[in-house]
């Protein structure tokens, strides 16, 4: 029984919520945060929404402004029918990498759920967006708002003037290309700022009116062809277009002889958003597990200072129970590692092994067992890491036993799996090794690049895939993107599969022939 100097001291009490319970319960979180935790984190603007909304928020990939595609239409009607069926929930909260950060709270969360997500979202999430270096190299949290409520008047203002059949085939095939639309080692250029943004639209309008199809229709010169075309002329061609380039996207956007000003516009929108989400697919692991270990912190910091109730902490466990539950392999439940999960149980295992190591600890991580100041050593990490980096440079002995992890020897050749590495002494790095390898970006996705291009010439497009462990691209899903890449292209693509080890070529696929 919670006695009645207790519930005075109470944040809240009841499930219900209204904004100044809200407003109070965050102002007693962010002072947490930043004193015991030592957040670093953008303001904050919280709005709650509706079901409704959140699905609304799912099918255009969690942003607040977004232009119109039917593909985001398609995700609606999937995502709001597994919703009604009951087959699938919806995410408490949704929280955006901006400045100032936005944080979706659901209407149907009870107050302690509201709690719990504030700390998780406005807290967690926001202290990484922030610091994290991938984040501050690769996406313009500033800028993001404005980009993205300039993308959409301006695709509204093409499917105006072009219609929406013109438009709708260059978002398409703009968006098959996503994946490969992305710098992986180089820095992408800032976002430009609002004055910059009313050049351009003048730009591209001038662009417009001069705009003359029949240029593209004159034949080189002879003189250009002596120099562009032979000997050391295909040489200096790539360097002249920075060749090889592993963002598709960009070039096309850059040399494509046949999008007008306002098609190139578009595939460049396409390629900024993509940009801007590739951090997150690098640091899932980190970015759940730093916003869960900071919930979990926060909370029960304000459990011990009576802050909230027995029965709201009940509550507040029972939901992170569900948000980091790791089903077994051979449950039925289970879809791969939890990322929630290994984050957490990884960054309390640095505080363990901070502030209580043992003498394996001490071998193994010499500069942080016994350290005392856990803190410090979480703030570099989340600062400082990636998903791959994070397991290799911190999954520890004590860890791998407790998830009993192994690898498995998969060989193409062999009819049963072989298990290569267990939990025991000789296993440990191999096991960390094998799993920081699979949160990889750069080895799971395919390596393709333009190789090679006779603007001069022919204007065949020639791509190269650079093929890991014999791993070939599904062809009709090749085939289909071949197709995307022409039509932004406007001339032959091919695509050639080149062995990384041997440098063979396995195989060569061309638009003519599609």
């Amino acid at each position: 029984m919670v006695s009645q100097a207790r519930k005075s001291e109470l944040l809240f009490s009841g499930s219900d919520w209204d904004f100044a319970k809200l407003s109070r319960a965050y102002e007693e979180i962010e002072a947490i945060g930043k004193e015991e935790l030592r957040l670093d984190i953008y303001p904050v603007q919280m709005e709650v929404i509706s079901s409704e909304q959140m699905l609304d928020a799912y099918s255009s990939v969690g942003m607040p402004l977004m232009y119109r595609h039917w593909s985001f239409g398609k995700r609606f009607l999937y995502d709001e029918l597994l919703y009604r069926k009951g087959a699938r929930g919806l995410a408490y909260e949704l929280v955006i990498n901006s400045n100032p950060c936005i944080v979706y709270l659901m209407e149907e969360n009870t107050m302690a759920l509201q709690a719990l997500v504030t700390a998780h979202a406005a807290l967690g999430h926001n202290h990484f967006f922030k610091n994290n270096h991938l984040f501050r190299q690769w996406t313009d949290a500033g800028g993001i708002l404005s980009y993205l409520d300039f993308a959409k008047s301006y695709i509204a203002r093409c499917e105006e003037r072009h219609g929406l059949a013109a438009v709708e085939a260059i978002v398409d095939s703009a968006h098959a290309l996503m994946e490969q639309g992305v710098f992986r080692y180089h820095r992408p250029p800032k976002l430009s700022s609002e004055q910059q943004r009313e050049g351009l639209r003048e730009r591209l309008e001038y662009e417009e009116r001069s705009y003359n199809d029949l240029w593209r229709t004159l034949p080189p010169s002879h003189e250009a062809d002596k120099t562009g075309t032979r000997g050391d002329g295909v040489a200096e061609r790539k360097k002249s277009l920075n060749l090889p380039e592993e963002n598709l996207l960009y070039f096309l956007e850059k040399n494509s002889l046949v999008l007008e000003p306002w098609q190139r516009e578009i595939v460049r929108i396409v390629r900024v958003i993509a940009q801007y989400f590739y951090p997150q697919r690098q640091t899932q692991v980190m970015n759940e597990g730093c916003a869960t270990f900071v919930h979990y912190t926060i909370m029960n910091t304000l459990f011990d200072r009576g802050r909230i109730s027995e029965g709201a902490m009940l509550e507040i466990l029972r939901n992170h129970s569900n948000v980091v539950f790791q089903p077994a392999f051979d449950d039925p439940r289970f879809s791969g590692i939890n990322p929630y999960a290994l984050g957490l149980d990884m960054m309390q295992d640095i505080q363990r092994m901070s502030t209580e190591p043992t003498a394996e600890d001490r071998d193994w991580f010499p500069d942080i067992a016994g350290r005392g100041d856990w803190r410090d050593t979480l703030l570099d990490a989340w600062a400082n890491h990636r998903d791959e980096s994070f397991i290799r440079q911190y999954l520890s002995p004590t860890l791998i036993r407790k998830w009993r992890l192994f690898v498995l020897a998969d060989g193409a050749d062999e009819p049963h799996y072989e298990v290569a590495s267990i939990h025991n002494e000789r296993g440990y790095s191999k096991i960390r090794s094998a799993l920081a390898q699979s949160y990889d970006v750069g080895a799971s996705r395919p390596d393709v690049q333009v190789v090679d291009v006779d603007l001069l010439g022919d204007r065949h497009l020639r791509l190269q895939h650079n093929v890991k462990n014999g791993i070939l691209l599904e062809d009709e899903s090749r085939d289909a993107t071949l197709r995307h890449i022409r039509t932004l292209w406007g001339y032959d693509v091919s695509l050639a599969a080149i062995d990384t080890e041997t440098g063979a070529m396995l195989s060569e696929r061309s638009t003519k022939e599609l």
